[in-house]
């Protein structure tokens, strides 16, 4: 695989060349700070740009363009990355090796014609379009507590702390869907193109020279940005006493989360320490919580934890019974106080840095999954993954025990079910 970046003044190109896929894969990602009031337009805009086109008036022919490309697959999807909120537009089409020469040169104008050519009309999106996707929206903001894992997360951020960007709620919010125009949209639309952060990211294999032709005669980006804010999420002063919510749901399962803020730590810590940390307390097949909670005190039906670097947070979640919920945060206060002391083996590190090493040569079996290491290290500045192992090989447990004194337990919630369930 070999990786070659080239910088084309109002966007980057990354380009990740490799003969492993029949595919090849490209990823548009606009990027920007986030903006709480901006997130519901935002999830909007991009489900009605895949609609039509000046071109393609219906979803219907679009998606017969999509077929006669040979089957090209075309989505969005938004998330969050620390401060920004990132929209990106994926393609994913057969290489012509495999169809027909300049198939895929069609497939990027296709893009194109989506991006740059929206179904407008006196400068506002089409109607019939726009009610169909605040509809669909609808729909999903209306059973968002369906779900009760997600409606937890939710929750659970929103009890650490409402105001920070960890707290919103990327699916949207039903009072900025009603405030959504056909006008306002498209002045959003304007925006974001040429306001935003652009990378594009293609994984295939496929000619150099040829590709950045495609990309400069269809993505004529103009404007250059410089990033104006930090990526990594800062933390109020953390609470002298823990604070403890609870919701009550209709399910027969309790949802617990805690969230726990890591302190003042150093990029290094963050990268690997602290990775090591979270493998051994509750993100690995062996984890503490694990094998203490559900399989020695069966406490839980589920439990683990998840460590977030530009959030500077850790989270742990679980489906219990509600009557176990104070012996189920009991325990985990526990073992994470005794993992703070140091009372765990070699032999824990050994297996945490056996399952790190794992997940980073599972990251090559996927072009989205190598688009998305090759993303977070352009934007967070950590090394190459390949390097990373090695890196994280020498970490001692010294180290992983100071990370760990670095966590503090912060925020409980529980979503609260009605009835309980034997295990």
């Amino acid at each position: 695989m070999q990786y070659i970046k080239k910088d084309l003044g109002a966007f980057n190109l990354h380009m990740i060349k490799t003969e492993k896929f029949k595919t090849i894969t490209m990823r548009i990602v606009f990027h920007s700070p986030i903006k709480k009031d901006e997130i519901t337009k935002r999830n909007v805009l991009s489900d009605v740009l895949l609609q039509s086109t000046s071109k393609y008036s219906s979803k219907r022919s679009m998606i017969i363009e999509a077929e006669d490309l040979y089957a090209a697959d075309i989505y969005n999807n938004t998330h969050r990355i620390g401060n920004y909120v990132m929209t990106s537009f994926i393609l994913q089409v057969l290489n012509d090796k495999y169809t027909e020469e300049g198939n895929f040169e069609k497939a990027v104008e296709f893009m194109n014609e989506i991006l740059f050519h929206p179904d407008i009309k006196n400068n506002c999106f089409k109607r019939d379009k726009l009610d169909v996707v605040k509809k669909n929206c609808e729909v999903s903001l209306s059973s968002i507590k369906e779900d009760p894992v997600d409606y937890s997360i939710i929750r659970l951020k929103e009890a650490y702390d409402k105001d920070s960007p960890v707290s919103y709620r990327m699916i949207g919010y039903m009072e900025d869907l009603e405030n959504i125009n056909e006008s306002n949209l498209y002045l959003y639309y304007k925006k974001m193109i040429e306001d935003d952060f652009v990378d594009i990211y293609v994984v295939g294999d496929f000619n150099e020279e040829d590709l950045l032709r495609i990309i400069k005669n269809n993505f004529k980006f103009r404007k250059i940005k410089k990033k104006k804010i930090k990526l990594e999420v800062e933390h109020k002063e953390i609470r002298k006493r823990r604070l403890i919510a609870k919701e009550k749901c209709d399910n027969s399962q309790s949802k617990l989360g805690i969230i726990c803020p890591t302190l003042k730590m150093k990029d290094y810590e963050k990268n690997y320490p602290m990775v090591l940390a979270n493998i051994i307390f509750g993100g690995g097949i062996d984890s503490k919580l694990f094998s203490e909670i559900r399989e020695k005190n069966s406490l839980c039906y589920s439990i683990y934890s998840v460590y977030s670097k530009l959030d500077n947070l850790m989270m742990i979640w679980a489906g219990i019974d509600r009557d176990n919920f104070d012996k189920t945060v009991e325990l985990t206060t526990n073992i994470l106080e005794k993992l703070k002391k140091g009372k765990f083996t070699e032999k824990d590190v050994k297996v945490a840095k056996e399952f790190y090493s794992s997940s980073i040569t599972s990251i090559e079996e996927s072009p989205m999954n190598i688009i998305r290491e090759i993303l977070t290290e352009e934007m967070t500045g950590i090394e190459p993954y390949y390097e990373r192992v090695e890196k994280m090989n020498k970490v001692k447990k010294s180290e992983i025990v100071r990370a760990l004194k670095k966590i503090k337990m912060d925020t409980i919630f529980l979503l609260e079910g009605e009835e309980d369930e034997g295990n």
